[in-house]
């Protein structure tokens, strides 16, 4: 009797560690997310960084024997030498004298009262530890990520600073940023207290290891998804409220591949293969392929150097050599395989500056979809479309008419019942900040708010979410 016990004890241990390692091995989640410049990503992260210079006085750097040690006080050591840089910031600092560990000390003053990031050193030299008024502001081990904590200072007050150096590449190059100024992520995270799940443990950025972000055309971060996978290291777009969505949900590592590029047109850049021509009002409008956009009828066009559905090519071209090449680009997921999960499209504005393609918006997106499924060959993929929201509930004109067609194509409303369960339309209107809470006065950018771009994408992910429930 014992003996069957223990063989049906090992059974069901096989069992139970079989299923584990299936379930270790499936394919990874891909979702490929497109769009034009807000999908590019152009919500700021701060209130941008300038090189430092005049807010440092006083410098002396010192050099102490032997590489970095963690353990020795460099306050009460004897350095080997000190100078007294002419130069430190700017282009051209001053260069260090090299043979052995630098600490640069001095004070720091900054012109206005607010909330700071300190950035000390480029490349080699950003593997520093940094102090301001005698508060940790900046981490990076050799084989880390730098590591950021932002500190309150009073404008016109002369502060303490010092950098230890943990390499030889040691130099004065440095960056500060503003980071309180409203509507850019670190305030509306740090201040405001809204999306605390971007922040570790420290108060820095969180970088998950089960999301990882690449991006192609444009935003072309290639990284565990963070901060900074928008148009520039001081940007987001709704990747991140979107990743952090499906990385909750998902067991299975997810890729978010995003395909996207400014200040394009679905009637015209974006053109899906297989439009056909039409007419209207006297002009012939482009089908794919064709060149130039519009001609009038009866005339024979002279093509540009561009045609109907380029960018369309150019994107989504550059999305399947990602995927064909698969387990070079991604060897951390050798042997998975993957799945594309799910579609993201957040486009629309350039299509607003023609009545003709704003009325043509709603054919041409259900077209998309259709085509973007059948190329990347999943049928019943989730859908999601994020609406324009340019000026939020008092939007009017061309702007109306696209928002309108993106609300249309939805299949919540019925109107395309081989939509139903499978696309959803996201309203963003109700996420538009206006200029007086955000960085900038950029309608057509969302004014660079952070807020609006992750809300954006919080909301895209629940819409995949509720799409696969």
């Amino acid at each position: 009797m014992y003996r069957k016990l223990e063989l049906l004890i090992a059974f069901v241990a096989s069992v139970v560690m079989s299923m584990t390692c299936f379930s270790a091995e499936k394919p990874v989640k891909v979702y490929i997310l497109s769009g034009q410049s807000n999908m590019v990503g152009i919500g700021q992260v701060t209130g941008g960084g300038s090189r430092w210079g005049t807010q440092f006085t006083e410098i002396e750097v010192s050099v102490y024997e032997g590489e970095y040690n963690s353990g020795a006080d460099y306050n009460s050591l004897k350095p080997l030498k000190t100078i007294k840089p002419e130069s430190f910031g700017g282009v051209n600092p001053t260069p260090y004298p090299g043979g052995g560990t630098h600490v640069a000390r001095g004070f720091v003053t900054v012109e206005d009262s607010g909330v700071y990031e300190f950035r000390p050193g480029y490349g080699g030299s950003t593997v520093n530890l940094m102090e301001v008024d005698g508060k940790q502001v900046h981490v990076k081990m050799p084989e880390g990520e730098s590591e950021f904590i932002p500190i309150k200072l009073t404008g016109g007050k002369k502060v303490p600073f010092k950098i230890i150096y943990l390499n030889a590449q040691a130099n004065g190059l440095g960056w500060l940023a503003r980071v309180d100024i409203p509507g850019t992520l670190s305030t509306v995270v740090r201040q405001d207290g809204k999306f605390p799940y971007l922040l570790n443990d420290r108060g820095g950025w969180v970088s998950r290891d089960d999301v990882w972000y690449k991006g192609v055309v444009t935003a072309g971060a290639n990284q565990w998804l963070s901060v900074g996978c928008g148009a520039s290291a001081n940007s987001i777009g709704p990747e991140l409220g979107f990743g952090h969505k499906l990385g909750d949900y998902h067991d299975e590592p997810v890729l978010l591949l995003k395909a996207s590029q400014g200040n394009r047109s679905l009637a015209w850049d974006f053109l899906p293969p297989g439009s056909q021509r039409f007419e209207d009002d006297g002009f012939v409008y482009a089908g794919y392929k064709d060149s130039p956009a519009r001609w009038e009828i009866g005339s024979t066009p002279e093509p540009i150097n561009w045609y109907a559905g380029k960018q369309y090519d150019d994107c989504f071209s550059e999305a399947h050599k990602v995927l064909e090449n698969f387990e070079q680009n991604f060897p951390q997921w050798k042997g998975r395989g993957f799945e594309v999960a799910g579609f993201v499209w957040w486009q629309g504005h350039k299509d607003q500056g023609s009545l003709v393609h704003a009325q043509r918006y709603e054919q041409n997106l259900v077209h998309l979809i259709k085509t973007l499924r059948t190329e990347f060959d999943a049928p019943q993929a989730p859908f999601a479309i994020a609406t324009i929201g340019f000026g939020g509930w008092e939007m009017e004109g061309n702007a109306l008419t696209v928002a309108k067609a993106q609300l249309a194509v939805s299949g919540v409303n019925g109107k395309y019942p081989e939509f139903k369960g499978n696309v959803h339309t996201i309203e963003t209107r109700d996420f538009w900040r206006d200029e007086s809470i955000s960085p900038r006065n950029q309608g057509f950018h969302y004014n660079q708010n952070a807020e609006t771009y992750m809300l954006v994408g919080e909301a895209l992910g629940d819409a995949i979410l509720r799409l696969m429930k």
